[in-house]
């Protein structure tokens, strides 16, 4: 069950990418807090300092500097206070050896980063209310996966 808000973070290098996704979340009718950082590092720094409040859902872009978006996963899925977080890949590639990669190694969703504002919405959409949908029921998140 949720305890407030649902909790969000997009981690994108792409500034452009952080300001449309928070301008897609506007108009969504459930109740979100959201944080944005630059790369994996910022992510990982993030997630040992938010302890008390990890968010529910993880939008992760594979091509940042630093830290890809490959490395947070695994480290993510690795460790038992982080695990259950549900992770949706965010990326321009289309390759098959990164979706298959990235779904091996423990993310809920892949999405290859549409190309309209209206699409984005969309996408943007579907993934946040199926979270929080599945936020209020007893779930194996373990089991979940999605490819838009």
């Amino acid at each position: 069950m949720l305890d407030g808000p649902l909790r969000i973070v997009f981690a994108d290098d792409e500034e452009n990418d952080r300001l449309l996704f928070l301008d897609a979340l506007k108009e969504l009718k459930i109740e979100t807090k959201v944080y944005t950082v630059n790369d994996g590092v910022e992510l990982i720094d993030y997630l040992t300092q938010e302890q008390q409040n990890l968010p529910h859902l993880l939008f992760l872009d594979i091509n940042m500097p630093r830290k890809n978006g490959h490395e947070c996963l695994k480290e993510i899925k690795a460790n038992d206070k982080w695990k259950d977080i549900m992770i949706a890949i965010f990326s321009t590639s289309m390759s098959e050896n990164d979706i298959e990669e990235t779904l091996i190694n423990g993310a809920n969703v892949y999405i290859n980063k549409p190309n309209s504002f209206d699409k984005l919405k969309e996408v943007v959409h579907r993934v946040v209310t199926t979270v929080y949908t599945y936020q209020n029921m007893f779930f194996n998140k373990a089991h979940f996966m999605l490819r838009l």
